[in-house]
């Protein structure tokens, strides 16, 4: 038993060593091979541990704790098939730039490639998708405490963003009383266990890149785009462009309160492009926009001076403009370069913005995806947290809505999967502790229905949407055969959600009329979760979306 007590030891000092770099949120899924790291985390105060018996789902929850909480979120799975379900959260992580620390137990070196049960190749498994990978030696007393520490600490400095891999070999017995063995060897540490400060420290390098040529910057023609950015840089960044008189063009995701909304719809206008043809300088803060029309602005613009504000590394830019990079949070670089109060430049935007928005009010009459997307604004809750789907949500939402400003909005937006939605907006919901909406389709409700299990500990009400049209819509904005779509790219399940609600045991209504949702999502808000399967029109809402795009540039 006397291993058993040291695989114990060893990972009492990982565990111990995490909580020096932020992390205080830890996922565990069942498995014997990675039961040390199990009961380490277990025991161990400073760390909140969450569990869950699908690793898929439990990758996807730590992804959405480490974007509410903006913190590293570490995940703790057994060794086999179960690390390669962890897979699509830290590509998405890896797009992203969300903070995971997946450590993965393994089988030892002797039990690899042998045909021993539960042992596959798992050093470098994940790739490219992680942006570091640290592979443990089998734990040992002959190998000092102080290299542990001091190779987690060097690992988990170097992490500015994207996933990290530790892989973890224990050898049996992975069982067994702690008898006070080894205690030595723990307690050559000395003080550090009593100090919050890693055993080998990297000191920042602060400070945020000066444009020399601001002064005379912000008295151009300047135009704002804004992807995905946190709530408050969001609002700051409108109140900032309000001040230089330029127009902001707002992703769904960039939570600044669209200042010129349906931007999505309007911007392919012959008005707004010769408005925008005059732009000097356009500046973005954060990537992953989601409308096509933003998409083609940003890929056509060539006359003005590009810049992009982004705290994650590379380029960031699909059109590759030529232009300057810069990698620093957007609040922190405002700071550094604050507006110069100025008259508006272009005001014919608010009116094609003020023009579309009659349009969509007279127009979206009938209940159905389209109406239920323009309308979601009014079915927020106070205090609240908005949480988006992918694929057609996502779409009609950033097209038809006017979301508040500073109201929180999160998706995963890296790699734009419909897969863990369900168990992202659980991790969001419990890091922050607040009520959630949460609107997704319904393949991606049925891609992750595993993860509603996870919704029964909210700790606060939730209110899951589930558009069932019938399918993957999305697919009639395209181009698909009429013939082949509904087999082979729609997929229409068929399926009625209020089993699947009863299996997890959350409350159900079913709505097809405004009227009762309403009723249904405020009731929502008053208890436990619900889920409201809200059933359309099959490819309606597609439809809508694009015809709306077409009629808009007639107005």
């Amino acid at each position: 038993m006397s291993h058993a007590t040291f695989n114990r030891r060893w990972a009492t000092v990982l565990t111990e060593a995490l909580t020096r770099h932020d992390i205080r949120h830890i996922c565990i899924a069942p498995g014997s091979r990675s039961a040390p790291l199990a009961l380490a985390a277990a025991a161990n105060e400073k760390l909140v541990c969450h569990t869950h018996f699908d690793e898929r789902g439990l990758g996807f929850l730590a992804l959405g704790l480490a974007k509410s909480s903006g913190q590293r979120v570490a995940i703790v799975v057994t060794s086999g098939t179960a690390v390669a379900n962890l897979h699509p959260a830290l590509v998405e992580a890896g797009q992203g730039g969300e903070k995971l620390v997946a450590i993965t137990a393994d089988r030892p070196t002797e039990l690899i490639g042998c045909g021993a049960n539960q042992a596959i190749k798992q050093p470098g498994i994940f790739a490219s998708h992680v942006t570091a990978t640290l592979n443990l030696p089998r734990p040992t007393p002959e190998i000092p405490a102080r290299w542990l520490v001091s190779a987690l600490d060097t690992l988990l400095a170097g992490q500015k963003n994207g996933a990290v891999h530790i892989n973890c070999p224990f050898a049996e017995p992975l069982y067994g009383d702690d008898e006070g063995e080894y205690l030595a060897w723990a307690n050559e540490l000395g003080e550090w266990w009593h100090s919050p400060d890693p055993w080998l420290r990297y000191p920042a390098v602060p400070g945020v890149p000066l444009m020399p040529d601001w002064f005379f910057a912000r008295q151009l023609r300047g135009v704002a785009i804004v992807g995905r950015v946190s709530a408050a840089e969001g609002q700051k960044i409108a109140e900032w462009a309000e001040q230089l008189g330029w127009p902001l063009l707002g992703d769904v995701l960039s939570q600044s309160g669209q200042p010129l909304p349906f931007s999505a719809l309007w911007l392919g206008h012959p008005e707004a492009r010769k408005a925008l043809n005059e732009a000097q300088l356009v500046i973005q803060f954060g990537s992953s926009l989601t409308g096509r029309n933003l998409l083609q602005f940003q890929q056509q613009c060539r006359s003005a001076k590009w810049w992009l504000i982004d705290p994650l590394p590379g380029p960031r830019d699909p059109a590759f403009h030529q232009g300057i990079r810069v990698q620093a949070r957007a609040g922190e670089w405002l700071d550094s370069h604050p507006a110069m109060p100025r008259q508006p430049w272009c005001p014919q935007l608010q009116v094609l913005a003020d023009r579309t928005g009659r349009y969509l009010t007279q127009h979206l009459t009938a209940f159905g995806e389209a109406q239920l997307a323009q309308r979601l604004p009014e079915l927020l809750t106070e205090k609240g947290v908005l949480f988006l789907g992918n694929s057609l949500a996502i779409r009609l939402v950033d097209a038809l809505a006017r979301l508040p400003a500073g109201y929180p909005v999160y998706s995963n937006r890296g790699a734009s999967g419909i897969d863990g939605l369900i168990a992202s907006a659980a991790g969001v919901q419990r890091g922050l502790g607040q009520p959630l909406l949460l609107l997704l389709g319904d393949l991606s409700a049925l891609y992750d229905l595993n993860s509603l299990a996870l919704l029964q500990q909210a700790s606060a009400p939730v209110v899951v949407l589930v558009i069932n049209n019938q399918g993957g819509q999305i697919f009639s904005l395209l181009p698909t055969p009429q013939r082949e779509r509904e087999r082979f790219f729609a997929m229409p399940p068929r399926i009625d959600f209020s089993h699947a609600a009863a299996a997890f045991g959350l409350n159900y209504r079913r709505a097809e009329n405004w009227q009762v949702l309403e009723e249904a999502v405020a009731e929502g808000f008053t208890r436990g979760v619900t889920l409201v399967e809200v059933v359309c029109d099959g490819d309606a809402g597609a439809q809508t979306l694009a015809s709306l795009l077409r009629e808009v540039m007639t107005l």
